[in-house]
Formats: C-alpha cells, sequence, structure tokens
C-alpha cells in the first residue's frame, strides 16, 4: 500500500503486490474457477473476468445458498491471493472493520517506559508519538485488504460478506474505501493500495443496498443453476454421492423451488440433501427417505409443510419420471 502523509504522524509505508491473474477470456474465468471445484455459468465468469480486468469491485446478490461466497474463496485459491473476509452483522462500524489500537499494549508501553525512568527524559509528547507507533495497530480485514500481500505476490481478496446485514452508515463508510481504495487513519495518514484488492460483495437482499455503493461496484445476479449444472456441482462437491441419487435430488429441487417458499433451498441444500440420502445408504430417491430427510433441504417449518401439502410421493414420482 502506499500513503500520503495527512496530519500528524508518520505515512505507512508503501508496499506493491503483483496484479491479478492473467485471464484473457470467459473461458479462461471458467477453466480457473472449476480447477478449484466452482462451476461458474458465462454470465457469472464474465462478470469476474470484467472485475479482474478492470480491477472493480464484484457486487453479487442472490438467493442464499446459491455460492456467492464461494466466489471468493475459489478466485484466492486461482488467484493465490489471502482471503480477507468481512462478514457484516447489524451495528459493525469502523474499528471493527477497519483497525483499531491495541490499548493494553499502549498501557504497558507506557509503564515500561515509566520503570526505566524515560517518561521524563523522552518528553510526554515523544512519548505520546510512541504510542501511536504501527505495532500498535490491530488491522482488521479492511486494512489488512489494502496492505496487500506485502511480498509481491498475488493481491488479496476482500470478501465484504452479506453487506445488506450492515446498516446505512457502515455501507457510506465504504464509499471512501470502493472509490479511491484509500482510508485515512489520523494518526498516520491516508493509507493506499497501490494494487487494488480483489474484492466481493455479497448480499442475500435482506434489504435493498444504496446506489451509491452498487454504483462503485460491477453487479451481477446470480441465479439458481439449472438442472445439469446442479447435478454437476452436487457431483463435484460431494463425490460419494451417486449420479443417479444426484440427478433424482436436483430434479426434486428444482420442482421445490416452485413451491413459493419462504426461502426456497439454495445450492448448498441441495448437496445436504444428497449427501444426507447418501449417508442413508441410498443410490436414488424414494418417498419414505425424502420425506425423513426433508429437514437438510427446506429449513422452517412452514416451508415443510408447504412441500408435504403438495406432496412427497408425487416430488419423488417427478424426480424419478424426468430421470426415466
Amino acid at each position: 500500500m502506499s500513503a500520503a502523509s495527512a496530519g500528524p504522524g508518520r505515512p505507512v509505508v508503501a508496499r506493491r503486490a503483483a496484479g491479478p491473474p492473467a485471464a484473457e477470456t470467459v473461458d479462461d474465468v471458467v477453466e480457473g474457477l472449476a480447477a478449484h471445484d466452482y462451476l461458474a455459468d458465462e454470465g457469472l465468469a464474465t462478470a469476474v473476468l470484467l472485475a479482474l480486468r478492470l480491477q472493480r469491485p464484484l457486487f453479487l446478490e442472490g438467493d442464499a445458498g446459491v455460492g456467492k461466497t464461494e466466489v471468493a474463496k475459489a478466485l484466492s485459491a486461482w488467484t493465490g491471493g489471502r482471503l480477507v473476509r468481512l462478514q457484516c452483522y447489524e451495528g459493525i462500524d469502523a474499528s471493527q472493520a477497519l483497525y483499531e489500537w491495541d490499548h493494553a499494549r499502549q498501557l504497558l508501553h507506557l509503564r515500561a517506559a515509566e520503570a526505566a525512568g524515560r517518561a521524563t527524559a523522552t518528553g510526554v509528547e515523544a512519548l505520546e508519538d510512541e504510542l501511536y507507533d504501527e505495532r500498535f495497530l490491530v488491522r482488521r480485514p479492511l486494512l489488512q485488504a489494502l496492505d496487500g500481500a506485502g511480498d509481491g505476490s498475488a493481491p488479496p481478496v476482500l470478501l465484504i460478506d452479506e453487506i445488506d446485514r450492515a446498516d446505512d452508515e457502515f455501507e457510506a463508510f465504504l464509499l471512501e474505501l470502493l472509490s479511491d481504495w484509500a482510508v485515512t487513519i489520523p494518526e498516520l495518514g491516508t493509507v493506499c493500495a497501490t494494487v487494488p484488492p480483489v474484492t466481493v460483495l455479497t448480499s442475500n437482499r435482506t434489504r435493498d443496498v444504496h446506489d451509491a455503493l452498487k454504483r462503485r461496484c460491477l453487479y451481477h445476479w446470480v441465479n439458481q443453476p439449472d438442472v445439469d449444472r446442479e447435478v454437476a456441482i452436487v457431483r463435484l462437491r460431494a463425490p460419494e454421492v451417486p449420479a443417479t441419487l444426484a440427478r433424482d435430488v436436483a430434479m426434486a429441487v428444482a420442482e421445490v423451488r416452485t413451491f413459493g417458499l419462504y426461502k426456497p433451498p439454495g445450492i448448498a441444500e441441495t448437496i445436504d440433501w444428497a449427501r444426507a440420502l447418501s449417508t442413508l445408504g441410498r443410490t436414488s430417491l424414494d418417498p419414505e427417505t425424502a420425506s425423513a430427510t426433508l429437514g437438510s433441504v427446506v429449513k422452517y417449518r412452514e416451508d415443510e409443510q408447504r412441500v408435504r401439502d403438495h406432496g412427497i410421493d408425487e416430488l419423488v414420482r417427478h424426480a424419478v419420471r424426468d430421470r426415466a
């Protein structure tokens, strides 16, 4: 990172990092992510390619469980950049996201200076300056991402997960970071990333994120996969699941998503259900086991009742019929 002096104190020393991987085409992205167990469709791969080439944040929105967070994890594995994750929640603020001072260590430093007789010899001002040295700075995820790799390797992958859980004030705080890749630490100066981190923001759309934040990002809505791709994902993530069972489960889940549930199952639930059935020794879907394991795929009592009202037997028949 680089820094320009802003107020008293010392600027932070710049450290250079390598750029993003040499992805020239959408196919390069598809292959790069697939090599790390993420099967991206053309739309998502295009968004990732543009984010890498343009060095812009990528805002991924979609239903819970469709694999938004996994995009950042796969990007980290592919690029070789360290994954830096900021999990958002209601009430998160700059001290949890950016930095804070280690007050316990600062106090120990003061006591050690007093014990050594340095307090009088050094002077109050000089001793106070020492308290705001980088060794007392606790770097939270956003500052870690701006710091970069520090050794010339790939830039980190910054995951700002579930931004819709944070409040308006935190969104406003992120605007400077996403616009200029810079933040201001009053005691040290303005910290700027020489090479921006590869940045992914995710939202489950529990509330609308402000336009000002979205304008700073490339946007992509992550859809539920089609059946063939979902089968491939299940087989990739859970290779112990028989091929027939993987298709039966994917077909059944695709139909369940049409029932108007409060929380439609995502890919993660499809994998969980397939693994649960496989653990019970099943090689294909049957009504009794499907009913017994329904809690693996729907997680609300009302949703479970709605699936049962549609009929487990009918659901299984459709899945098996479509396979046949």
